[in-house]
């Protein structure tokens, strides 16, 4: 069903996005420079790290293709490197689809071609923005256009100083990612309701990582968190109707 109620694209929106994830693009330039620098040890060419961080534009994606990839473009292993990045990605099925109150009748082209800056940094913020009653599509393109743009900067940057840098962990580099997300989860927190999915979230991922070679942990672990939340919310519903 749409949504009438939507709000309408305007320059002021797109500025408050813009505005309202400077802070985390911060912490996406951090992490970004790590990128970067690993890309020039993993073999890539500058414009092989400038057409990746921009096209592609999924931090944990990139993370994982570098694992994947070879010096030699005879035995890169394409296949794989498209399947990783697609299971990585997956989520963003689900994150696209909590977008739908935003789009108004008519645009929906246009708004899912915006869905292309959507991430999770600016995704938390606009549904932080929902919850207040407010958010918008504009406001989300805005949030991704500041953090896209400090994304390309910092990969490209981190490529260019990668030789100097042997040691990202030497800097603390390393932990930008996961300091990220949590300034994220400690952002979107709503009181004790949230953690029942949170737990069976990040017990669903560590016990996957165990088990399942690869990065199927991120996927089973958000789709598990899911299912928890959406069980618990099921039952207070229930609650609240008796």
């Amino acid at each position: 069903m749409q949504n009438r109620a939507a709000p309408a694209w305007t320059s002021d929106h797109f500025f408050a996005g813009a505005r309202a994830c400077i802070p985390v693009a911060i912490s996406v330039a951090a992490y970004g420079v790590v990128w970067g620098v690993l890309a020039k040890q993993a073999g890539l060419s500058l414009l092989e790290v400038m057409l990746m961080s921009g096209l592609v534009f999924a931090g944990s994606a990139q993370f994982v293709a570098l694992d994947l990839w070879t010096a030699t473009p005879s035995t890169l292993p394409i296949g794989p490197i498209i399947l990783a990045t697609l299971i990585v990605n997956l989520r963003y099925l689900l994150l696209t689809a909590t977008m739908r109150p935003l789009v108004r009748p008519g645009t929906e082209k246009r708004s899912a071609a915006a869905m292309w800056l959507l991430s999770d940094e600016n995704w938390a913020m606009t549904v932080g923005e929902m919850a207040k009653g407010r958010g918008s599509i504009a406001f989300l393109v805005g949030g991704g256009a500041t953090v896209w743009c400090a994304w390309m900067v910092a990969t490209v940057f981190g490529r260019l100083i990668g030789s100097a840098i042997d040691d990202p962990t030497k800097y603390g580099l390393d932990f930008a990612f996961t300091a990220t997300f949590l300034a994220l989860l400690l952002g979107m927190w709503k009181g004790k309701a949230d953690l029942l999915p949170w737990l069976v979230a990040a017990l669903v991922a560590i016990i996957s990582a165990k088990l399942i070679p690869g990065s199927w942990y991120i996927l089973t672990g958000g789709i598990a968190g899911s299912f928890a939340g959406a069980i618990a919310e099921r039952r207070r519903g229930y609650a609240h109707q008796s």
